[in-house]
């Protein structure tokens, strides 16, 4: 027994140090995209003054931590979503193993599938959250990945063509009738992955939850006077709140429900 324990603990330990890495290395590709780099053009650099960091100043968490949130040259602030993404991707990766862990037959494909969902929703949170758009190559991409996983994962057909009808149609009709002063054309695109992803009935409940979350964060938020309620939302963080939760948990949320209203 203690055996098993200490493999388990082991294997979250190596799942959290390479989470911290993807989380460092998703920075950098948030951040490369917006300013037109190339992932590959050259090391890591502060976004203020443009200069290539040591490796000691590249280590996730710790450098931040160490140099107190500065650029170690310039002293301008570094922004405090690297240390967020850093420290919550590894999170995310835990829970993902964790909750593929507790099935009775853990299938690889359906790991991997949790897996990259779980890395292109942290993609789409954090470039929606600092630049309040939702890169339509990230959602085509993850609409074709979707397809192809739930394909072999044996999803009908039908399930997934009537989610992503659903959700896309959706948002498509409050596009239309606001004119896309409401929600934009990105979130269009977010509700037909979604639902290629989750199918029916399960794409149902994480738009439930994501406008679940939205309502309770914009409340908090207008309460402590942070946003007023013309504030423009990024929305897209909101449904990638909601998609991964339904990721993990969608089936057991959809059967507790049910079984809720008998």
């Amino acid at each position: 027994m203690f055996y098993l324990v200490s493999i388990g603990n082991f294997l979250y330990v190596i799942i959290f140090l390479l989470g911290v890495s993807l989380g460092s290395f998703l920075n950098a590709w948030v951040w490369r995209t917006r300013e037109n780099f190339r992932i590959t053009s050259g090391r890591s650099m502060c976004p203020a003054c443009r200069r290539q960091l040591c490796w000691y100043e590249n280590i996730p968490i710790i450098s931040f931590l160490v140099l107190k949130g500065k650029c170690r040259t310039c002293k301008n602030q570094i922004p405090k979503h690297f240390i967020f993404v850093e420290a919550v991707t590894p999170l995310i990766l835990m829970l993902t193993v964790w909750s593929n862990l507790h099935v009775l037959e853990l299938n690889p494909l359906h790991f991997t599938r949790d897996v990259v969902f779980a890395i292109l929703l942290i993609i789409i949170f954090v470039y929606d959250f600092l630049y309040q758009e939702i890169l339509s190559e990230i959602v085509w991409f993850g609409a074709l990945t979707g397809l192809f996983f739930n394909f072999y994962l044996d999803y009908t057909l039908t399930s997934l063509l009537l989610g992503a009808i659903f959700a896309g149609g959706f948002f498509l009709l409050q596009y239309v009738i606001s004119r896309g002063r409401w929600i934009g054309g990105g979130d269009v695109r977010f509700g037909f992955m979604m639902g290629l992803w989750l199918g029916w009935p399960v794409v149902v409940a994480a738009l439930v939850i994501s406008y679940i979350i939205g309502a309770v964060t914009s409340l908090a938020a207008i309460a402590t006077k942070r946003k007023h309620l013309s504030s423009a939302t990024p929305f897209g963080t909101y449904l990638s709140l909601g998609t991964i939760i339904c990721v993990l948990w969608g089936n057991e949320i959809v059967r507790w429900y049910m079984g809720f209203l008998r």
